[in-house]
């Protein structure tokens, strides 16, 4: 379906993590900030590009992005998280009872973007096949900090084969603005993973017996960085419930 009538189901109330959906239109993570904390988040993003490339910010108060004109991010994701003095308290699939004018938005991209790159290059996906939301880690990796935030890393994880791995890599470092090229491959423990069974943040995902666990910087991220450094507000997707925007993966191709 188009991301248009995605947002439509997804204002109607359906909730499902959305890999696999809208082929060719970009993903993107959200977070709402307080206005005086805006600006470090912005700075944040900046300083940590690879987990945070920004495609747009709003204007304080305001609910609407070019990205997908019409849309309103107060409804059209399917699932939301809100959080108050770094504590999650509800997971909504709408936050217009949360929404304050003082709120910036910020839409990250997100790696389910070039998943379809991925997929023309025959790499398998082993959570769309399995029908389930990708692996995410909190890893030991510290991110450069701004201000009054702080935080790890987050990262998504897919298992590839060796003999797809050069595409994986390949495809992806096209895109940076939704992560670009894996932060890692290999052996989880380099980033400070002792199972991959036990995620932080979606489902795990069953792996080929050769396959390689390969790592991607996560739009989750900010997420991680509400917990660590615990602002009075903020609203933020739930991970791997993305906000479909009408923008073209190839608008983001940088070759």
């Amino acid at each position: 379906m188009t991301p248009a009538e995605a947002r439509k189901r997804f204002r109607a109330g359906l909730s499902a993590p959305t890999a696999g959906w809208a082929p060719g239109r970009t993903q993107a993570n959200l977070i709402a900030v307080p206005a005086d904390w805006a600006y470090e988040m912005l700075l944040f993003c900046q300083r940590n590009p690879k987990p945070c490339p920004v495609l747009d910010v709003t204007d304080a108060g305001s609910w609407t992005t070019p990205l997908a004109p019409g849309a309103d991010l107060r409804t059209d994701l399917p699932r939301y998280r809100v959080w108050e003095h770094g504590e999650l308290v509800e997971e909504p699939t709408d936050v217009v009872a949360h929404w304050r004018d003082d709120l910036v938005a910020f839409l990250i991209g997100c790696s389910f973007t070039f998943e379809w790159s991925l997929a023309a290059a025959g790499v398998p996906l082993r959570h769309i096949e399995q029908g389930r939301n990708v692996s995410m880690y909190v890893t030991d990796r510290p991110c450069r900090p701004a201000g009054r935030l702080r935080g790890p890393m987050v990262v998504s994880m897919r298992p590839v084969p060796p003999m797809h791995l050069a595409a994986a890599i390949r495809e992806s470092s096209l895109l940076p603005a939704v992560h670009g090229s894996p932060v890692h491959c290999g052996d989880p423990a380099g980033l400070g993973i002792t199972d991959l069974d036990k995620p932080d943040f979606g489902d795990p995902v069953d792996a080929e017996a050769d396959d390689i666990p390969v790592f991607w910087a996560c739009g989750v991220t900010p997420q991680a960085a509400v917990m660590a450094s615990r602002p009075p507000f903020a609203l933020t997707h739930a991970p791997g419930h993305m906000f479909l925007t009408d923008a073209r993966d190839e608008q983001y191709r940088v070759a």
